[in-house]
């Protein structure tokens, strides 16, 4: 870092994304993307309006709002717009949270949380999961601190029902409640029709996994009106264009396919369950996945070794060093054909393990 880097930010650690390799040909199953392209009428809305890059976008979200509110049965006035799910999040975190008002969440889940608290200078807890990596949801209740779950959570993919949320939600009336659904959409229970019998509650989506905008960035946050009212006083305040012309359209049409993409969510699960079959019969832990991945581990092999020799032969997954999970690798699941290379790889290379 240089000399004129603020004390403030010395300590931080950033979040590490995922690879995005550009020195060769892989399959990507290590970043958790759709491995199915938005249907046309999408890309042919964004490229109608890259002849008008030249204007600002609506900073008031106008239309992608309308389309929001409707899809999700909200009124407009309990939703925001953002630049990717992670902005909505790090806008709660300023919004809701200081020195006198902490924020605790899971020890094994996204890491972005710990990093908005660091960037922030929000004091933050994390609370142990369980053995088998499941978020204990009476560890919450009643906590009386804010509160960021990952529902699903991210990287193990399990999941609480809305009934557990409602009940950590409930008991900490003082306190906000962020509910990060970004893989609700392959088979948890969205928290969004809780909006409006809690006032604490804000729960944020995203447009990259399931409605296949990850290059897009593109998230959505719902939640009552004095909430979202909160979170645009900050957006207006740092960066009032936040969602440009492009990904507003993009949004917009995607919302009209509901359909196409409530196909593709179905095709994912189905190739989850055939994943995760595949790698219990090669001697695999899987956990139970409501996301579009799938968390493992064998003993046959080290999670480290195996994501490096899967790379090796082609195919990224993603291993995170350290811990209680540091055996075990997060594999984002691709189209049926992409999985069955993975698995006839991972085959190969515990075939010549065992030598």
């Amino acid at each position: 870092m240089s000399k004129f880097f603020s004390d403030k930010y010395a300590a931080l650690t950033p979040y590490v994304p995922g690879e995005q390799p550009k020195d060769a040909q892989y399959i990507k199953l290590n970043t958790n993307e759709s491995p199915f392209a938005p249907p046309l009428s999408v890309v042919q809305a964004a490229t109608a309006e890259a002849g008008k890059l030249q204007l600002y976008s609506d900073p008031e979200c106008t239309p992608l709002i309308e389309h929001a509110a409707k899809t999700w049965q909200v009124k407009k006035t309990q939703v925001i717009a953002t630049n990717g799910s992670d902005e909505v999040l790090n806008f709660a975190f300023m919004a809701f949270c200081d020195k006198n008002h902490p924020i605790v969440f899971p020890d094994i889940t996204y890491g972005f949380y710990s990093v908005f608290a660091q960037l922030n200078g929000i004091p933050y807890e994390t609370i142990p999961s369980k053995e088998d990596f499941s978020v204990d949801y009476r560890q919450y209740v009643g906590i009386g601190k804010n509160i960021v779950i990952a529902n699903p959570n991210a990287p193990t993919g399990l999941a609480l029902s809305r009934a557990q949320i409602e009940e950590i939600v409930r008991s900490n009336p003082d306190n906000v409640v962020i509910v990060d659904e970004a893989y609700v959409d392959f088979g948890g229970e969205s928290c969004v029709p809780l909006i409006d019998k809690y006032d604490n509650l804000l729960v944020t989506q995203t447009f990259s996994k399931s409605r296949s905008l990850a290059g897009g960035r593109l998230g959505v946050g719902f939640g009552c009106e004095s909430l979202i009212a909160d979170l645009n006083t900050l957006r207006f305040s740092t960066n009032p264009y936040n969602v440009n012309r492009m990904t507003m359209a993009a949004g917009c049409a995607a919302l009209c396919e509901e359909e196409y993409f409530r196909e593709k969510c179905a095709d994912i699960m189905r190739t989850r369950a055939y994943t995760t079959r595949a790698l219990k019969e090669l001697g695999f832990e899987v956990l139970d996945s409501k996301t579009n991945f799938v968390f493992a581990q064998t003993d046959k092999i080290t999670g480290e070794e195996l994501y490096k020799q899967l790379k090796a032969r082609g195919v990224l997954v993603r291993h995170f060093k350290g811990g209680r999970i540091e055996n075990f690798n997060r594999i984002t699941i691709g189209t049926k054909e992409q999985m069955d290379v993975f698995l006839q790889k991972v085959k190969e290379i515990l075939e010549e393990n065992e030598v």
